[in-house]
């Protein structure tokens, strides 16, 4: 079975010792976001999941709905912060920094 990628959404971590991988050919992702444990993710049926490199996610498939829902389920898991800019984030996604508290 084929399934021609026709929309994609790519997803992109940052932070120290946070990645991501899977298995079983796109259908199980794996996130290390710093918790106890690993966060698993059963990956719907007409979305695939790929690892480029240990931070970076891709989401594609054939039905724009799905591949969207699935990618802002992962992102759920860890949303950027917006004192440091860590988490899980879109790759056209900007991330206003605030400042923090300032000292006297």
């Amino acid at each position: 079975m084929s399934v021609e990628a026709k929309f994609f959404r790519f997803l992109k971590i940052v932070g120290v010792g946070f990645k991501a991988r899977t298995e079983s050919e796109g259908r199980q992702l794996f996130l290390r976001l710093g918790y106890s444990h690993e966060v698993e993710f059963d990956v719907p049926p007409a979305v695939r999941a790929f690892c480029f490199k240990p931070n970076i996610i891709c989401c594609t498939g054939i039905d724009k709905q799905r591949v969207h829902q699935f990618a802002a389920a992962v992102r759920s898991c860890k949303p950027p912060e917006v004192y440091k800019g860590k988490g899980i984030m879109y790759i056209d996604e900007v991330v206003k920094k605030k400042q923090g508290k300032k000292s006297k």
